[in-house]
């Protein structure tokens, strides 16, 4: 490591207890997306402490914190921490007013945010950027919750459900080059998470029928249920349609289905999630969703009420992720095993990073220090200084690495990435996935003697 990447790890290292600290108090309060105020403020007080022009609501809750290098025409790259939890409120450490719970590990990405602003706000280190870091605090990473994110929508609140999706929609990342992100994990190592991964929409759906005695006159009503396991059947025989290639993952629950054991279910309601490695896959499922789904309506003559929700684009792996590589092996020395693939692999989740990677170069990594497994109520932090303090040394010696003479590693990223699509190609295509279908119900008449 040179001078200015020593002192940015010595800075870091001098902040230690006040970055843990920091880490904790997020990690006690969780709050869920598009509700993380608490969150955000503990972020704002930190970066305004340290001077820098700050930008809140962004997307509800979101925040930009601006630190101009040396050049304030140079390029802009953000470093960005998600700051929502998951509804887990069986977690031991869970918010008791929230029911939130940082199983997720975003917490140590807005702290490894906060440590990295500590250290290259120093004279010394921000003199030495030949460009202009952003720290972002980003908003609703989690697609849950899709009922009031809906209601958000109705009341204008936002337009969709990830919060990178929003904040893309209404040009926060505009003025942004390149972006590094952050994974939290449970191995006991550092990995460069240069990984593709699939993109998805979010099913709505309701089935309407008509309540009537079970046993006593079931032909009076239209079984909403049946209509259902008519849909679930149909759409499991789409299955042998889906290539292996495009990774297709089509799974949901039914989270209304009746009253009562002896009454017909008039209105049932089953939210699902279609997913593929890419867009036109899950565009092709999608269809072949909502067809099977008709199907059911059609079969039992219920009405059917079909609202597809945009979710998040596939991960664009980066082509160059050689600043970051060389950032996790200097910080990881002989203490950790850093984990760098040969070749990019895909994983068959989703994350709104993959919103980002179709318009900017987006480079990811991913530190331990976390044990169980992510979105389950067993997850705990065992080691602060990988969880924490490691995250924010690799998010700041990345911005270095990027930005030291004159950014000219960052420029050539900028100049060689590809975008796939442009804001306003962007938006055009998200609304098009943003769809409503209703069905009348079609009774028959009833047979009388």
């Amino acid at each position: 490591m040179d001078k200015i990447e020593q002192r940015i790890c010595q800075l870091i290292d001098e902040k230690r207890d006040e970055i843990i600290a920091f880490g904790r108090d997020i990690w006690k309060h969780a709050e869920l997306g598009y509700r993380e105020f608490r969150t955000a403020g503990k972020f704002v007080e930190v970066v305004k402490g340290l001077g820098l022009e700050v930008e809140e609501g962004l997307a509800v809750t979101g925040v930009k914190a601006y630190l101009k290098g040396k050049n304030a025409e140079g390029p802009n790259l953000a470093l960005m921490g998600e700051m929502d939890a998951l509804p887990i409120p069986s977690h031991v450490d869970a918010n008791p007013e929230t029911g939130a719970s940082h199983c997720c590990g975003h917490h140590a990405q807005l702290t490894g945010i906060m440590g990295a602003a500590l250290a290259l706000t120093d004279p010394e280190v921000k003199a030495a950027l030949g460009g202009n870091v952003t720290f972002f605090a980003v908003p609703a990473e989690e697609f849950v919750e899709v009922e009031l994110k809906n209601q958000m929508r109705d009341e204008g609140k936002i337009r969709y459900g990830g919060g990178k999706c929003e904040l893309i929609r209404v040009g926060a990342m505009e003025d942004i080059d390149l972006v590094v992100g952050h994974h939290s994990g449970t191995e006991h190592q550092i990995s460069v998470t240069n990984a593709s991964s699939n993109g998805f929409v979010n099913k709505m759906v309701t089935f309407k029928g008509k309540a009537a005695h079970a046993a006593g006159s079931p032909h009076l009503g239209l079984d909403g249920l049946s209509a259902a396991a008519v849909a679930m059947h149909a759409l499991d025989v789409q299955r042998e349609s889906f290539r292996d290639k495009d990774t297709v993952r089509v799974h949901g629950f039914m989270s209304a289905g009746g009253v009562a054991m002896n009454v017909i279910a008039d209105n049932v309601k089953m939210e699902y999630s279609v997913r593929a490695k890419n867009i036109p896959a899950y565009v092709d499922a999608n269809h072949k969703f909502n067809r099977a789904f008709k199907a059911g309506a059609l079969a039992t003559g219920c009405g059917l009420e079909i609202t597809t929700l945009p979710g998040y684009m596939p991960t664009i792996p980066s082509h160059d992720p050689s600043a970051v590589i060389e950032a996790c092996q200097d910080v990881a020395g002989d203490k950790y095993k850093v984990f760098v693939p040969d070749e990019p692999r895909h994983g068959t989740g989703s994350t709104d990073y993959g919103d980002v990677s179709y318009l900017l170069p987006l480079i990811q990594f991913g530190t331990g220090g976390f044990t169980g497994m992510l979105h389950n109520p067993d997850v705990a932090v065992v080691d602060e200084e990988l969880a924490y303090i490691v995250t924010a040394k690799i998010f700041a010696l990345s911005a270095y690495k990027f930005l030291k003479d004159d950014a000219a590693r960052a420029k050539k990223h900028v100049e060689e990435f590809k975008p796939q699509m442009n804001q306003k190609e962007y938006v055009e295509f998200m609304e098009s996935m943003l769809t409503t279908e209703v069905i009348e119900p079609t009774p028959l008449p009833v047979l009388v003697d």
